[in-house]
């Protein structure tokens, strides 16, 4: 019986394997054409608005490739340069400067910067600003026709408004993604060096929804106008690709920084001309966290001129102790110089202080070491 039954069961497998063979081939004998094509009319307006931007853009827009050198073998005697990583960046000036993250080149021994004609160049470090997340490389034997990218302002952006970002997203280079301001005043941290092991807040930061995954670091964030109000820095994902949530260092920031790397190799520093008493020693001092206990004043320096008090190290008498700045109460020495790291040198901080049994007000003009 069971014989029978197993041939059956084949029999009836080969049946319907050949029938289902002959419907997946079974020619037809219909006569089929392509369809006709629907008029699609012209293109939007906005549509149009954001071609031309691009194609604008394009020319500024470069891929920078960072070159290390490893070993070949154990030994260390067979040394070959490869590519580290890469990322984005934009043509800042006539003169081949090329503007983009400092994270992007912080760890390259030499950088490639290839323009969107595809022609290939070795650029040179010229500037670092570790604290901003900015650099600025310059193109060896740059071409006659270079594209600096028009710049815009950041300090009247809206949220809500379009926004385009170009950069090289995971190699694809002049990659177009487009969005809105999502906020404006975001915080983020700088990357590590050797100045700030742990990074620097960056204050005043824009963020927006437009795509940016790694490789767009250091491209340029434009507005509808197809002028530079950031560049791109970082995006807030756990997957380290696009969540809807990037990053822009703003360009006021850029155009106030990146003529400093150009003319000196580094950002001018604010300096406030005093040192804190270390924070732990405010509760021993009957102080709450946050405030800042003067410790020692430059002599001539901005604390010196705005009459700030240190504390007598003779006597051990507390000298001021900072309470508020610009409004907004104090939160501890770092913070301030986080705050005055985002300001122009040269502005004035309005000071509240307890001097003994007193609250006294000063200014306080930020000076550049």
């Amino acid at each position: 019986m069971r014989r029978p039954t197993l041939i059956a069961t084949l029999l009836a497998a080969g049946i319907l394997t050949a029938w289902c063979g002959t419907l997946a081939y079974q020619r037809s004998t219909a006569i089929a054409y392509p369809r006709p094509v629907d008029p699609r009319g012209p293109l939007l307006e906005w549509e149009k608005a954001i071609i031309q931007r691009f194609k604008e853009a394009q020319p500024s827009v470069v891929y920078i490739t960072t070159i290390a050198t490893v070993q070949r073998d154990w030994f260390g005697f067979d040394l070959e340069q490869v590519p580290a990583g890469s990322g984005s960046g934009f043509i800042w000036d006539t003169d081949g400067h090329v503007v983009t993250n400092y994270h992007v080149i912080q760890r390259a021994e030499d950088v490639l910067v290839t323009l969107y004609d595809r022609n290939q160049y070795h650029a040179k470090l010229i500037g670092l600003a570790p604290e901003k997340d900015l650099a600025v490389l310059k193109i060896s034997d740059p071409p006659s026709k270079l594209h600096p990218i028009p710049i815009g302002t950041s300090h009247d952006i809206q949220v809500g408004q379009s926004v385009i970002a170009i950069g090289n997203p995971f190699g694809f280079d002049q990659t177009l993604t487009t969005g809105v301001v999502s906020a404006l005043g975001r915080e983020i941290q700088s990357p590590p060096s050797r100045q700030d092991p742990n990074g620097r807040s960056i204050m005043g930061v824009i963020q927006t929804d437009a795509a940016i995954n790694p490789g767009n670091s250091g491209g340029p964030l434009l507005d509808s106008a197809g002028r530079l109000i950031g560049v791109n820095t970082q995006i807030a994902s756990s997957s380290r690709s696009n969540a809807g949530i990037g990053f822009a260092i703003p360009v006021d920031t850029v155009n106030r920084f990146v003529p400093q790397l150009i003319s000196r190799g580094r950002a001018a520093l604010p300096d406030l001309g005093f040192e804190p008493v270390p924070e732990r020693y405010n509760r021993r001092l009957g102080l709450r966290d946050g405030q800042i206990a003067v410790l020692s004043v430059k002599n001539g320096g901005p604390a010196d001129r705005a009459g700030l008090r240190p504390a007598n190290r003779r006597t051990g008498e507390l000298g001021d102790v900072i309470l508020s700045i610009n409004g907004s109460t104090a939160n501890g020495w770092e913070r301030l110089q986080d705050l005055v790291y985002n300001m122009p040198i040269g502005s004035t901080l309005q000071i509240e202080v307890q001097r003994h049994n007193r609250i006294v007000q000063l200014k306080l003009q930020v000076d550049s070491q």
